[in-house]
């Protein structure tokens, strides 16, 4: 059931994590290898002002953690049995009963994971609301519920880390962890290239600080660490 997972990054180091327009490329990245620099992708990013949270809600991205991908499991268990090892199920091959989070990429810390008592979040990369505030209100459900449910999206990460975050982008939260910050930032990079997904410009200029520290950072085309 493993999800298949790629995710090429070279020559990363720590770095740091209005508005005018640009072009905008929301075709999705669906070969099996790094499409090029993260850095010259956030400039393909459309920069524009954060509209209004208002009518954002949860369940207009779809029931939570459906099964988007048919292998008879739903989204979480998926993105736990990539991420966790030493993973352990309950009742089958689908609901994942405990696991670690080695390196946890936001804190680098190892979180362990206990179904019903768990320090674990599945983050979405690109929060759900910051999306609905950058052009996601617009979408059609299917597109929203694909999104929520992305594996190039989606990333097992301690709680409390996850919590602080909250829908933050990379203006505003970047991982305590400044060794995973350019993974962190070419991943949003490629979820709103993919989708569309517009930038602000403390947002793009956040982006390109934390990249241009790590040049060589490739675009993820599939979910993973």
């Amino acid at each position: 059931m493993a999800l298949a997972v790629l995710f090429a990054v070279a020559g990363c180091r720590p770095g740091e994590g209005g508005d005018g327009d640009s072009s905008a490329d929301g075709g999705a990245q669906r070969s099996g290898r790094p499409s090029g620099p993260a850095l010259s992708a956030v400039a393909s990013l459309t920069v524009k002002g954060r509209a209004p949270k208002t009518g954002y809600e949860r369940g207009a991205f779809g029931s939570s953690w459906v099964d988007t991908d048919d292998n008879g499991c739903g989204t979480r268990d998926d993105i736990l049995e990539r991420d966790l090892e030493r993973v352990r199920f309950r009742g089958g091959h689908c609901l994942v009963a405990s696991g670690t989070l080695d390196d946890d990429p936001y804190t680098g810390r190892s979180v362990r994971f206990v179904r019903g008592h768990s320090k674990v979040d599945i983050d979405h990369v690109v929060a759900l609301s910051d999306a609905w505030q950058k052009g996601a209100r617009q979408w059609d459900r299917d597109k929203r519920v694909a999104f929520a449910n992305d594996p190039l999206n989606l990333i097992a990460v301690d709680a409390s880390a996850n919590r602080r975050k909250g829908d933050g982008d990379a203006a505003t939260w970047l991982p305590p962890n400044t060794a995973y910050r350019c993974d962190y930032v070419a991943h949003q990079v490629a979820v709103k290239k993919k989708y569309g997904v517009w930038v602000t410009r403390a947002e793009r200029n956040a982006m390109t600080r934390v990249l241009g520290r790590c040049p060589d950072t490739a675009l993820p085309v599939r979910g993973g660490r």
